[in-house]
């Protein structure tokens, strides 16, 4: 056989390879070609071609075992249990960009499936190798790295943790400051991830001044990069008071608001959630979110949005409400309760609607004139409705009625008492007639009202042990009138008359 026979014949296998390689990898970016792919033992076959002499079969193997490694969690394991992760993380510190980023996508499919293939990724070395290449000059590779690096630390404290230890932070906190989009936007959520597990990793991010770079994109007008800014800043800042203040300090405010009506709804809730997180810690991030017109910005955002995007403009509300009277006030002022009222209406979640119930216990709370603004705009029977239906959960179930109870020792409001009289089970029945029996002794005109609607005869009715709180409260309506009318409106009063005619004999 001459040479140029023999260089033919070579030439013949590194096409077929490549022919290989590239159709495995065409096959894998659709799902119907998964399973037959998998049961022909591609994973076996690909292997050996990670190691191949030419560096384009090298990338497509890895590329090809990356797409079907993120496809499921078996394919992931099949990868882990081929003993593949090493060869990858040895390459990642030898081979060319190219080969760099396909196998840190490999990484990131394998680890992003739970918090057990994560942690084989980690125990395979993977993270000095993508530290390194957080280092590197291309920012194609150091974006496929903190890719990777983020769906190690997304599961939980223990992976973060290791991926903080292995120095990533500092080297994300350079990336998000590189002039390309993508990158900023891995490196952020990278951040993101990594912060939110614990107070100790927040802060880790925190030290490293991530807040003041963070803070500087939120108004960059790449959609997908402030989703993650704004996510990243939340995940900080849910934490503590501390942290929380520092995210105000940057100075994001007002700014930040005018991202509540950005195009993108995934900011619109990132940005939610941020105020969310900065108000539940103490009244005074509360009102500095109330002076620059967060509380109404937020009660517009609900207003322009349906579903789990308005969980946490809801809450938020609560949250400012649940500090103080004056910060309850500043909800109502702002037309935060007949929008909360909507919400209530239109949201088949039962988690939103206990949500929107919390938020209503919030606000009518604190004196008689929250509990009239909540009153007022008919939440009542519709929380008395939400308590009663044998269809709500048990978690939306308790939290209507402690927000109907909360309310109803504040609420003064009598004609949106009355209609409870007679629709409320005992239980509710009893702080409603406590609300009448402190305010018929000092209204004469509502005493008057209680009669002719019917209210006094309805309380005669209720069935009252002696000696009970409900029988005290019935005993203080009843002496707001003449003994002779409340006998009237007593039950079997009428039966009494008639029997006293009977028994009467004309002089």
């Amino acid at each position: 056989m001459s040479q140029r026979q023999v260089l033919q014949v070579f030439e013949t296998y590194q096409k077929a390879r490549t022919q290989f390689v590239q159709t495995v990898a065409e096959l894998a970016t659709r799902p119907q070609n998964i399973e037959t792919l998998q049961n022909a033992g591609v994973m076996s076959l690909l292997r050996p071609l990670l190691l191949d002499a030419v560096p384009t079969i090298q990338q497509t193997a890895a590329l090809a075992l990356g797409r079907l490694a993120n496809y499921n969690d078996d394919l992931a394991e099949a990868v882990v249990k081929g003993d593949i992760l090493p060869q990858l993380v040895y390459s990642l510190a030898e081979q060319n960009r190219f080969y760099k980023k396909a196998a840190a996508f490999v990484l990131r499919a394998v680890a992003k499936h739970s918090p057990e293939l994560a942690q084989a990724v980690v125990d395979c070395g993977a993270l000095d190798a993508l530290v390194i290449s957080l280092e590197e000059f291309d920012p194609g590779v150091k974006e496929a790295a903190a890719w990777a690096l983020g769906n190690i630390a997304r599961h939980n404290g223990q992976l973060s943790q290791a991926v903080v230890d292995a120095g990533v932070v500092p080297l994300l906190v350079l990336c998000i400051q590189e002039p390309e989009i993508a990158l900023k936007r891995v490196a952020a959520s990278t951040l993101s991830d990594i912060a939110k597990h614990s107070p100790e990793l927040a802060q880790t991010v925190v030290d490293t001044g991530a807040i003041a770079h963070l803070a500087q994109m939120i108004l960059n007008p790449d959609a997908k990069l402030k989703r993650q800014v704004f996510s990243a800043l939340s995940q900080i800042a849910k934490h503590s008071v501390d942290v929380a203040e520092m995210v105000v300090e940057a100075e994001i405010f007002p700014a930040a608001l005018a991202c509540l009506k950005d195009p993108d709804e995934y900011v619109r809730k990132n940005v939610t959630t941020l105020i969310r997180e900065i108000t539940k810690h103490t009244p005074e991030l509360s009102q500095i979110i109330v002076n620059v017109g967060g509380v109404a910005a937020v009660v517009d955002y609900l207003g322009d949005s349906k579903g789990n995007a308005r969980l946490p403009g809801i809450m938020m509300l609560g949250y400012v409400a649940a500090h103080s009277e004056n910060l309850a006030m500043a909800v109502i002022v702002s037309k935060g309760v007949p929008q909360l009222a909507i919400c209530l209406e239109e949201e088949q979640e039962d988690h939103i609607k206990a949500a929107t119930a919390w938020a209503f216990g919030q606000i009518g709370r604190h004196t008689p004139e929250h509990a009239r603004a909540v009153a007022v705009a008919n939440v009542l029977p519709k929380l008395l409705n939400i308590y009663l239906d044998s269809e709500s959960l048990e978690d939306l179930q308790v939290k209507a009625k402690k927000a109907l109870k909360s309310i109803l020792q504040k609420c003064t409001y009598l004609p949106a008492l009355e209609p409870l009289l007679y629709e409320a089970p005992s239980n509710i029945v009893k702080h409603v007639v406590c609300q009448f029996s402190k305010v018929l002794p000092h209204d004469s005109k509502a005493r008057r009202l209680f009669v002719t609607s019917g209210g006094l005869k309805k309380v005669q009715e209720i069935k009252a042990e002696p000696g009970s709180a409900i029988q005290e409260y019935i005993n203080a309506i009843n002496s707001c009138y003449p003994e002779e009318i409340v006998r009237y409106y007593s039950p079997g009063y009428s039966d009494a008359l008639l029997e006293r005619i009977e028994n009467y004999q004309p002089v």
